[in-house]
This record gives C-alpha cells, structure tokens and sequence, in this order.
C-alpha cells in the first residue's frame, strides 16, 4: 500500500479531476478498496466503473484486480489493529465527569502509534541521510506549524548546523531562494488550514532545484503532491490543538536520527554552543 500511495502521490497532479476522487477514496479507505469491486468504489465516489480502471492503467497496474490483490497483500501483513479506532470503540464520548487526563494520554499514544506504522524503517533512513547529505536545509511552517518549525530549526542547527527558518513577512524569501540548489533541501510543515504561502514557497525552491520533505497530515495536501519525500502525521482535529504531541515526536525522532548519525561532530557542536552560551548569556547559578 506504501507504494501504491507514493506512485498516487507523484502522479497525482497529472490525473483528472474524476482520477483524483478515486485516488483520494483509494488512500483514505484501503479496506474498502480490498473488498468491493471497481464498480462499486466508482459509484461510492460519484465516478465510473471505467474511471476507477482507467486509473489503475495509470499507476502502472494492468487492471483494478491487481491493485486490489496487492492492497490485500498489505492488508493482511499489517497490524489490523487501529489503536485510535479501538479506543474510540471501546471509550466512546467523553462526558464532563470523565477522565480528561486519560482519555488525551491515549489519544496521543494512539496517534503516535498510528503515525509510526505509516513510516517504514526504509524511508526513515533515507531522510535521515537526505537531510545530513544536504548542502543547506531551508524550513518553512507557518501559523499553527511556527511552533514545531521553529523548535526543529533550533535543534537542526545544534546537531547539524547551516538550518534557516522562514518566517513570512518579515523574512526575505527572495534572498532564499537565490540561496538554494540542486543540493539544499526544504522541510515543509503543511496542517490544516493549509496555508498557501507556504505552497508558493515551496514551489519556488522546487524551481530552483531544491528537494522537499513535507511533514503533513495528507500525501495529497497542496505541498504533499509537491514533496520528494513525505512523512504522514495522524492529527486529530483540530490539529493545531490536538495534533502537536505525533508532529514533535516525529521531529525528536529525525534529529535523534541525525544526532546518531554524525555524534562524534554532534558532541563537538553541543561543546562548542555550551560554552558559548556560557561565556555571553551566562544562566543563572545558585
């Protein structure tokens, strides 16, 4: 299913309009793709029976049995197991007199849980080397994403250095745009709402050459489709309430993944920060 949704992905701006309802049907509900018939998902999705096969040629399969026999494949290796959906189950709705702590503890847990089974260990390799390979990394997250952009801007320019934040209006973003090549890299925050100007961004950067590693809560959001590479976060909405505990987990574990990586130039930049922090804004001692 991992590759069937990255080849959606890629090619997911060149189908039409019809293409792309089934494509959105077919990534958001796998389960039903396994059991009902190209006739029944084009009519679920106010399509065709034709335009579900016809997408299927597309993306490379020789008709919707083959699809639909690797979605089952898949299906049955994975854990069936929604931990977010059993809780839901088994808990219901909360009520005022409920146990508030509790039922976000779990929540969490249960979109954590559900955002690392949609990252294999093989694409988390290789963005860790993708973004200890570049040149330059560029990051962009605005409104609700500021929080978490910003937080990986400070630790990316700890363990890694040459790490640049925009911030919008108040930033040049001409200016980093000329900074930019075929040997940069631009991590994207993009949440609902999605914000078009970091689209424009990131589009620009795309032009000059710059690869994308968007961290979303949809493959086929408007700078998702744009992405080289793409990590999925399971925010529960409203994401800028309830969505940050799996988007900062995801961002501890990629610069966990880049502090390992390199830790004996890690451990000298810590040093040197430490000291440098020390000797100008002296923290206060008891």
């Amino acid at each position: 299913m991992d590759h069937i949704n990255e080849t959606i992905r890629e090619k997911f701006n060149t189908l039409t309009n019809r293409q792309k309802l089934v494509a959105k049907y077919m990534i958001d509900h796998p389960y039903k793709v396994a059991t009902l018939t190209a006739k029944e998902i084009g009519a679920n999705t106010e399509t065709s029976e034709t335009t579900v096969i016809r997408l299927c040629y597309t993306l490379g399969f020789s008709g919707f049995s083959e699809l639909q026999k690797q979605v089952n494949t898949f299906l049955i290796e994975k854990n069936r197991d929604d931990p977010l959906e059993k809780y839901r189950e088994s808990t219901g709705e909360l009520s005022a007199k409920d146990n508030l702590i509790h039922h976000i503890m779990n929540q969490d847990i249960a979109s954590i849980e559900k955002t690392f089974s949609n990252l294999s260990e093989e694409m988390y390799r290789k963005i860790i080397d993708v973004i200890l390979q570049s040149k330059k990394r560029f990051i962009v997250g605005l409104r609700s994403s500021y929080a978490p952009a910003t937080w990986l801007h400070f630790s990316l320019n700890i363990v890694k250095g040459d790490t640049s934040l925009y911030k919008g209006e108040i930033d040049d973003a001409i200016y980093m745009l000329t900074e930019m090549d075929e040997d940069c890299l631009v991590i994207a925050f993009s949440f609902p709402r999605y914000i078009q100007e970091t689209v424009s961004f990131v589009s620009a950067a795309k032009k000059k050459g710059a690869k994308v590693l968007t961290i979303t809560d949809d493959p086929l959001s408007p700078v998702g489709v744009l992405s080289d590479w793409l990590i999925k976060v399971d925010t529960p909405s409203p994401a800028a309430l309830n969505g940050m505990t799996p988007i900062f987990s995801v961002l501890n574990v990629l610069v966990s993944g880049v502090a390992s990586s390199e830790w004996k130039d890690v451990g000298r930049r810590i040093n040197e920060y430490e000291q440098v922090s020390q000797e100008f804004f002296p923290f206060h001692k008891k």
